[in-house]
């Protein structure tokens, strides 16, 4: 078979109309979103849980939530154990006005989940009444338990 520059310009022509009718379809909403699993959906409920208790600086919730071997790091660079977190979370030196959660993804694979939001937060220091805002990158990993998901590791950054 033999295809000159014209046929193949043609062809070209097509193609490309059929990807802007197609990304147009998907964009005007035709196209239904995927449905979240039932796995992200869980997720969801449980990372929603952790921010409700950093606001409260909750010890028991906040430890029912994570795993025993958590690796929960600080955009400073600071790295705590489960323990230490919980301890410095709850310590009443600083208390949470406010934490939002914006635009945060949910990808499950397999018996995790990888969870990627923006921080926005404004906490008061307890010594002086300083108001202290943070505007974070914040990276979780989750880990299934049985049927429950447990926060495994926690990483945030400066934005």
């Amino acid at each position: 078979m033999i295809i000159n520059r014209r046929e193949l310009s043609i062809s070209g022509l097509a193609l490309s109309t059929l990807a802007v009718s197609t990304m147009a379809f998907t964009a005007s909403g035709a196209v239904p979103a995927k449905a979240a699993s039932a796995d992200e959906e869980a997720v969801a409920k449980k990372v929603e849980a952790f921010r409700l208790a950093q606001i409260a600086a909750d010890p028991k919730a906040l430890g029912v939530l994570c795993w025993d071997d958590l690796s929960y790091s600080h955009s400073s660079g600071k790295v705590e154990d489960k323990a230490t977190f919980i301890a410095n979370a709850t310590d009443g030196k600083s208390k949470f006005l406010s934490i939002e959660y914006k635009d945060p993804t949910i990808k499950v694979v397999g018996p995790a989940a990888i969870v990627r939001f923006h921080w926005v937060a404004e906490q008061e220091m307890a010594a002086d009444g300083k108001k202290v805002p943070t505007n974070l990158h914040i990276l979780m990993n989750w880990q299934k338990q049985g049927d429950d998901w447990k926060l495994l590791s926690r990483a945030a950054t400066k934005l």
